[in-house]
């Protein structure tokens, strides 16, 4: 990529950032749609997991072919096809006639969107190479966040409320539209020095490994453990392969030598945590303000302004920190935050208090502002730069696997203890066991954030990045490794 100038880099920052706009808001608004769905399409708990998990499951499971083959083709060309697919099916989910059509659309919409976000973070990665510029390129980028999660709701609850909610999908084609215009006229093409071949057998694997494991953990409340034991068995199968045969091929789907790395294996495992948390607390805090207490969609929208606002201001204050001070002490801040209000949903029933609510969505939105920059600094830093789609699609593919996750069991929970004569009344203790998931995955933030950021770990992210420029620069010299 050629040298930009700081006002033509900070361009190509926009409008990536308008590409991480309209998934993160997609994702929001959505939420705040299911119980009008629900209504509309005569949809079971399982049915509204499968609207959100079918397009984080294949927006998981593509993203890390999207990194390398914008990596092999041009990370120029693949965005602008994302922009275009993404709104397609946008407008596709739109005119939905029942839920598995608008399952399958969503499908259709997430192909776009595993070539946007990966894409566009390796084209920042690409384009801010000084350190501490780009941890505050980074923060930037998840500040953009908190606006999707300030907007999304608020603009998601007044859509559906006035419009409907096949409205909430109209919104992504303006923005899109006007983000494949300034892409192809500003964002200028590259790609990898060298091209790295496709893996089409860890791509099945991968989707085999994501797909049976969210089917299964999905369906059990429904369908008994009889019935999911061949999806949890094709998991582990799955599993296996690719442990076996990625670390055998020149060139892997992912590259397992990255995970040598502390605090890249840290930062994946966090990504998982933090974004489970997220899914799940989004799920139930939605079901809850609708249909337990009855508010209407805008005013269950404004009560996630508690938690958005938060994330919105502390994500670039994050990505300061993590540029002059590294990532620790945003990772412990984040934990203890997100750990703290899980612990107030679980064991004080804060759902029922609207003061304890308040202070629980503040202290989760601080914890997820404080937690983005450092999960994807950490991914791209000290990774050579021709696979920085790879190492940021394995960072994006952490976030998506963990939402996918978050929203799988702690529906299975509820949908487990929830009864349909009694909705109301066995809501909350029916809940209680996702809010201790939610508590364990906090905990996880804080434990991994302090252990995969000392001294230690970064020796063995040195070593790891200096075996990874050694291998690139003999297979670019064409000496075998």
């Amino acid at each position: 990529m050629p040298e930009l100038s700081h006002r033509r880099r900070m361009l190509v920052l926009a409008i990536c950032c308008m590409s991480l706009l309209i998934v993160s808001l997609d994702v929001t608004i959505l939420n705040v749609a299911l119980p009008a769905m629900q209504t509309d399409l005569h949809a079971s708990t399982s049915g509204l997991q499968w609207t959100i998990d079918a397009y984080t499951l294949v927006l998981a499971s593509l993203l890390m072919l999207a990194g390398s083959t914008a990596d092999r083709i041009g990370r120029k060309r693949v965005f602008v096809v994302g922009l275009v697919v993404f709104s397609l099916g946008s407008l596709l989910c739109s005119l939905a006639p029942d839920l598995d059509a608008l399952i399958w659309f969503r499908m259709i919409q997430a192909v776009g969107g595993s070539m946007l976000n990966p894409v566009a973070m390796s084209i920042i990665t690409n384009t801010f190479t000084e350190p501490r510029e780009r941890a505050r390129a980074i923060g930037v980028w998840g500040a953009v966040v908190g606006i999707s999660m300030a907007a999304g709701p608020l603009i998601g609850g007044l859509l559906v409320d006035s419009v409907g909610w096949r409205s909430i999908f109209w919104i992504n084609l303006p923005v899109g539209i006007a983000a494949l215009l300034l892409t192809l006229k500003f964002i200028p093409e590259s790609r990898a020095p060298k091209a790295r071949r496709a893996d089409p057998v860890g791509q099945l694997l991968v989707i085999a490994l994501f797909g049976s494991l969210t089917y299964a953990i999905i369906e059990a409340p429904d369908s008994g453990f009889t019935a999911i034991l061949p999806f949890a068995l094709l998991a582990l199968v799955a599993l296996a392969g690719l442990l076996w045969y990625e670390p055998r091929r020149d060139e892997p789907l992912i590259d397992l030598r990255f995970f040598r790395s502390a605090p890249f294996s840290g930062a994946t495992v966090i990504a998982i945590s933090a974004f489970s948390a997220l899914g799940g607390f989004l799920f139930l805090s939605t079901l809850y303000l609708q249909n337990v207490v009855g508010l209407d969609a805008l005013h269950a929208g404004l009560w996630m302004l508690p938690m958005a606002v938060p994330t919105f201001l502390c994500a670039p204050i994050s990505g300061r920190l993590v540029g002059s001070r590294g990532p620790r002490i945003p990772l412990l801040i984040a934990g203890s935050a997100m750990t703290v209000s899980a612990l107030l949903f679980a064991g004080f029933e804060a759902e029922t208090s609207g003061v304890s609510r308040f202070i629980g969505y503040l202290l989760f939105g601080i914890g997820f502002g404080f937690v983005n920059a450092p999960i994807t600094n950490t991914a791209v830093s000290g990774m050579p730069r021709a696979q920085a789609g790879v190492a940021a699609a394995v960072a994006s593919t952490s976030r998506q696997l963990g939402q996918t996750l978050g929203v799988a069991v702690v529906g299975a929970v509820l949908a487990s203890g929830v009864t349909a004569s009694s909705y109301k009344d066995t809501f909350v203790s029916a809940a209680r066991p996702g809010w201790w998931i939610l508590v364990a995955c906090g905990l996880a933030v804080l434990v991994l954030g302090a252990v995969t950021s000392g001294v230690w770990a970064r020796r063995t992210a040195e070593r790891t990045a200096d075996e990874l420029s050694s291998v690139e620069v003999r297979e670019a010299a064409g000496i075998g490794a």
